[in-house]
């Protein structure tokens, strides 16, 4: 991924990890603590303690694709920009 700065794509690359960190913490701790009582319900409660997580995995990865969207719309303006001058020289 090409992002702007690499301090940037560091801190939101360690976010990322850091969120499915929590994804992973979350389930395994809820698996853990409620499987004595209902696999079934032990299932459900790992799901939903993975939720915010998740959350922020989905999150994190739609502010990475922004950050791409921005930096091909720069490269296709740049890109215009010289077909624009290339053609109002041959003019």
């Amino acid at each position: 991924m090409r992002l702007p700065s690499k301090t940037l794509a560091f801190l939101l690359n360690l976010l990322l990890g850091g969120a499915w960190a929590f994804v992973f913490i979350g389930a395994l701790s809820a698996l853990y603590h409620y499987a004595d009582i209902n696999w079934f319900y032990a299932l459900a409660s790992a799901l939903i303690w993975s939720f915010p997580g998740l959350f922020a995995v989905v999150f994190l990865e739609y502010l990475l694709r922004g950050f791409e969207r921005n930096e091909a719309i720069r490269e296709q303006t740049r890109l215009l920009k010289e077909i624009r001058e290339a053609l109002e020289r041959t003019r």
